[in-house]
C-alpha cells in the first residue's frame, strides 16, 4: 500500500489500549473501512494490505486496528468477549472523531472478521467485508460450523475465500455475497482478483 504515511491514533478500550492506523484516499472519501487482523497475525498480512488500497483507490478511507494483546506484543488472542468489547471501543472512537459522516464497513481477516460479524448489529456497519472467514472450528466436528456468526448478520456481506481454505467455505446466501479464488486461508494467491472483488463491492456500497 502506497500514498502518505498513515495516522495512527491509540484507543483505550477495557481491556487495554488499541492501535487505529488511518489510511486516507488521495480524495475526500466516500466512505470509511475499518478492518481487523487474525488471531496470530497483523495488519501487515497481504490480503489486508491488498484490500486497503483496493478500498483507498476507490475513495475509501481505511482503519486497520490492532487489538489490545497485538498491542501489548502477545501472539495468542484474547477471548471472544474481550476482543468484541475492545473492538466496540474503537468504532465507537472512530466514528466521534474520524469517520464523523461517512458510512462505516466493517471487516477483517479470519478472527477479525468473525469480530465485525458479532459486533455487526450495534448499528455501526452499513456491511461486513470477510476475508477468509474460518467457517470450521480447527480439529473439531465439522458439523459444528461458525455459520451462525455470519447468517446473524443484517447488513449486506462479502466474502472472499482461498479455494483450499482449510477452514471450510461458507456458502452464500440473500445479502451474502462469496468470492472464491485460488489459494489456501493465507488468501495470498490471487491478490488482484481480491482487490477487484473488494472493489466492485464498495463501489455498490458507496451507490
Amino acid at each position: 500500500m502506497t500514498g502518505p504515511e498513515p495516522q495512527t491514533v491509540q484507543i483505550d478500550t477495557p481491556h487495554g489500549p488499541a492501535r487505529a492506523h488511518l489510511h486516507a484516499p488521495e480524495q475526500a472519501p466516500t466512505g470509511a473501512l475499518v478492518l481487523g487482523h487474525g488471531a496470530g497475525g497483523g495488519i501487515q498480512a497481504k490480503d489486508l494490505v491488498a484490500t486497503s488500497g483496493a478500498a483507498r483507490r476507490a475513495g475509501w478511507l481505511v482503519a486497520l486496528v490492532e487489538q489490545p494483546y497485538r498491542v501489548a506484543g502477545r501472539r495468542a488472542p484474547a477471548p471472544a468477549p474481550q476482543l468484541d468489547a475492545a473492538w466496540r471501543a474503537v468504532l465507537e472512537e472512530l466514528v466521534a472523531r474520524h469517520l464523523a459522516g461517512l458510512p462505516v464497513v466493517t471487516g477483517g481477516r479470519s478472527s477479525g472478521a468473525r469480530v465485525a460479524c458479532r459486533t455487526a448489529g450495534d448499528g455501526v456497519a452499513s456491511g461486513v467485508l470477510c476475508l477468509a472467514f474460518p467457517l470450521l472450528p480447527p480439529g473439531k466436528d465439522a458439523s459444528r460450523t461458525r455459520l451462525p456468526e455470519l447468517a446473524a448478520v443484517d447488513v449486506p456481506v462479502l466474502v472472499v475465500q482461498g479455494s483450499s481454505d482449510r477452514f471450510g467455505i461458507p456458502p452464500a446466501a440473500p445479502g451474502r455475497e462469496v468470492v472464491t479464488l485460488p489459494g489456501t486461508h493465507t488468501l495470498d494467491t490471487d491478490l488482484p482478483g481480491l482487490e477487484t472483488a473488494v472493489l466492485g463491492w464498495l463501489r455498490r456500497r458507496a451507490s
